[in-house]
């Protein structure tokens, strides 16, 4: 593991109990957030490897609990992107390794 962090946004470009799309080095990142907790997901749905955002940049969230595929309706939670609902039950999204750091950015980090 080599530690190397790549800043993607501040905490505050993300809504508490929603997501926020970053274009990172031309893979488009969903952060989600709820309170100091973030994950990140490959923006790209298991069903047919559509994007999740229907307009880009615009992932719906549902009670701070889940993502919804614009295209399929499909569940995802935020905690670790499993399918909980739809088309592409069982399935998950890529999760991409992010946190929190000093500075109140959220960074990926390359494991």
């Amino acid at each position: 593991m080599n530690g190397e962090t790549h800043r993607l946004c501040s905490l505050g470009d993300v809504p508490d109990g929603g997501a926020h799309v970053v274009d990172r080095a031309g893979r488009p990142v969903i952060v989600v957030r709820r309170g100091d907790s973030v994950w990140g997901y490959v923006n790209r749905c298991p069903h047919f490897s559509v994007r999740l955002d229907f307009e880009e940049g615009q992932v719906s969230c549902y009670r701070a609990q889940v993502l919804m595929c614009a295209h399929h309706s499909a569940l995802f939670r935020f905690e670790d992107g499993r399918c909980i609902e739809g088309p592409c039950a069982g399935a998950a999204l890529d999760a991409v390794a992010v946190q929190v750091d000093a500075t109140r950015s959220v960074v990926e980090v390359n494991m």
